[in-house]
């Protein structure tokens, strides 16, 4: 009977070395590509790093604005109606809450007492200056690959900034996930501490857009998914993730559920204005780095972006079907056993929507071949029913929120309606998920 446990155990032992060891193993970022890596100072063609060549001549301020803007600052450490880099924006986890800091310069609250060495450190290594572990919420495993200069840009242009006081607010994670020293187990099997290596058999475009895509825009901390240890699955590259309770969806080059059917002028104009026609528009969390960040960049750079986007290898996710195409123009809404959905979108939603899904008015308004409404989830059709898209007074369509007016009941009732009508496969989301959606907002 010994031997029978021993042997057991030792399966088991051997089984969860393989898991565990899998999940550290991985490939890098950009491992796919192959090719000979080289420190920048080796690298023979005009340096991806920093700004753009339309911005060597700019004035230091605004070189390190454009830095800031490419790693996307501002949204993560603003909260709602808040002071831009002041922080207290929740992130609610499985485990806890927890608020980004002040990164403005005030000594006291933000970051104004921070040496550049320390900043370098938070940045590259998530320690801070008391020798506390971040949370890598903070993406210091991406953002580790961002040379000194640029991060040192940063710190310069938040330093130029007006200074805030507001004190950070405290996490509410409970044992053991308020125990930070773990972040240094974490770090020293994910945080490899590297600077970008550009390959040198790729041209200057793929090499740049690499830096902006797994640098400074740290794509992959929602595009990619998580293992168990909360790691991104490089092996599952850009197939798919999370990011503040929305779907983050693949972009790979997959034909069908990633982005391989794109043509590069639908890519850029979706990079550049959240919207390319009959592709959708970007919501939530991809809303946000449009508008802060990404649609900040020189036509160059998001050139750059989508030519590496184009290389990375394909994935096919089960998460999202082939689109559905045209809802009938005269509804056939027998088949649809959803009376609430069917009262709600006829009432609300069908003067901007159509009945066709094709839009009423703009085309950013359709519906049909999108793929918030062909996710089997409805995870991002409630998302911006309780949240709308876009912003007013920004001079581009948007859509109001509903969060108020609607129950939990009626925004899944309508969301399955609309994912039946117009999608591939109806959803089943329930006022319950509502709830738990309606949580993180």
């Amino acid at each position: 009977m010994r031997r029978i446990l021993t042997l057991i155990a030792g399966a088991i032992i051997v089984v969860l070395g393989a898991i565990f060891g899998r999940m550290i193993l991985q490939p890098g970022p950009y491992g796919f590509a192959g090719g000979n890596r080289v420190d920048l100072a080796s690298y023979k063609g005009a340096s991806p790093t920093g700004v753009p060549a339309e911005l060597a001549a700019a004035d230091p301020r605004t070189r390190g604005e454009y830095v800031t803007r490419m790693a996307d600052c501002e949204a993560c450490h603003t909260a709602k109606g808040g002071t831009p880099f002041a922080g207290g924006r929740p992130f609610v986890l499985p485990f806890g809450t927890i608020y980004t800091p002040n990164i403005t310069p005030d000594p006291e609250t933000g970051i104004g007492k921070w040496t550049d060495a320390q900043f370098l450190t938070a940045v590259h290594k998530g320690i801070a200056p008391d020798g506390s572990r971040l949370y890598p919420a903070f993406p210091y495993a991406s953002y580790t690959r961002l040379t000194d200069a640029d991060v040192l840009a940063i710190k310069s242009y938040l330093f130029s900034l007006k200074p805030v006081r507001q004190a950070n607010k405290p996490n509410t994670f409970g044992f053991p996930f308020n125990q930070r020293w773990l972040m240094g187990i974490w770090s020293a099997f994910f945080n490899d501490d590297k600077r970008f290596q550009p390959v040198q058999e790729q041209s200057p475009a793929w090499n740049r857009g690499a830096y902006l895509v797994e640098a400074a825009g740290h794509c992959g901390e929602c595009h990619t998914p998580r293992n168990l240890l909360q790691a991104l699955d490089q092996r599952q590259k850009f197939a798919g993730g999370q990011a503040e309770g929305w779907n983050a969806y693949n972009i790979t080059s997959d034909r069908i559920s990633g982005i391989g059917a794109w043509s590069n002028d639908e890519l850029a104009a979706y990079l550049t204005t959240g919207h390319a026609k009959g592709r959708g528009v970007a919501s939530g969390p991809m809303h946000e780095a449009v508008a802060l960040s990404i649609s900040k960049l020189t036509k160059s750079d998001i050139a750059a972006m989508v030519t590496y986007l184009r290389t990375v290898p394909a994935i096919r996710s089960d998460r999202l079907p082939q689109p559905a195409g045209p809802a009938p123009a005269s509804p056939k809404l027998a088949s649809i056993d959803n009376p609430v959905g069917k009262r709600m979108f006829e009432g609300n939603c069908v003067a901007c929507h159509a009945w066709t899904g094709a839009g009423a008015i703009i085309e950013e308004a359709r519906l049909t071949g999108v793929r918030s409404v062909n996710d089997p989830t409805a995870t991002n059709v409630a998302q911006m029913i309780l949240n709308g898209a876009g912003r007013p007074g920004t001079g581009r369509p948007y859509m109001p929120s509903f969060a108020d007016a609607y129950s939990d009941s009626e925004v899944a009732a309508v969301a399955n309606y609309v994912t039946a009508r117009f999608g591939a496969a109806g959803s089943s989301i329930t006022a319950k998920e509502v709830a738990a959606l309606r949580r993180q907002n």
